[in-house]
């Protein structure tokens, strides 16, 4: 069965429901493979590195408010055993971070490419919209950075990245995660492991047949 992720490397939520995604898979015996899908919670762009939460201050009312949201989120995210560090989290326009996945995917390294972006956002502090700091990552899980750097450079991967972007929003996906399984049942949401484990249950006896 083929699992597509439609998520952003911004997105606190999306980490969350990866990683409860990857609990659910450890206790299913059935054979998937996943996806990454590209989505952007906000494709403007951005001038300069700027604070995470300064920027959520400007968009959500305010620091308090900043600090309220990104509280809660945390909380989450260490119930599914994750560690945000949005003291360090640095805002980036993810474009080239999505171009870069789609690098590593052609290299079997999608997974870890995901992971480390996840990691680099969120706990390393790095600023993942810039192009240095992607190539350094793509080395950090086995590939070459001076060819990953040649890559952004050059347009390789934005017609394809921008058509899939399109695509999510051509599907009505407005929020993020958003799992689909077997290309037809759509799950929203960073959902409980044992949820996921039902959703792919459920698939898998449709997909049989109904038996």
């Amino acid at each position: 069965m083929e699992i597509e992720i439609y998520a952003d490397v911004v997105c606190p939520w999306c980490y969350i429901g990866k990683r409860r995604l990857e609990e659910a898979l450890a206790s299913y015996d059935g054979e998937v493979t996943v996806r990454y899908r590209p989505f952007q919670l906000d494709p403007s762009p951005v001038s300069e590195p700027v604070p995470v939460v300064e920027a959520l201050g400007a968009r959500f009312g305010g620091p308090a408010n900043a600090r309220q949201m990104v509280a809660r989120v945390t909380e989450a995210a260490a119930g599914a055993g994750l560690r945000l560090d949005y003291d360090r989290a640095i805002a980036a326009n993810t474009f080239d971070a999505h171009r870069l996945v789609a690098y590593a995917t052609e290299r079997g390294r999608s997974g870890e490419m995901v992971e480390a972006l996840y990691q680099a956002h969120f706990v390393g502090g790095i600023d993942i919209g810039s192009r240095d700091a992607l190539a350094e990552l793509a080395e950090q899980v086995g590939l070459d950075a001076a060819d990953a750097r040649r890559f952004l450079d050059s347009d390789e991967g934005t017609k394809e990245v921008a058509a899939e972007l399109a695509k999510a929003h051509d599907l009505g996906i407005s929020s993020v995660p958003m799992f689909v399984l077997a290309s037809k049942y759509g799950i929203s949401g960073a959902q409980e492991p044992q949820t996921l484990l039902a959703a792919l249950a459920e698939v898998e006896r449709l997909e049989s047949g109904g038996q």
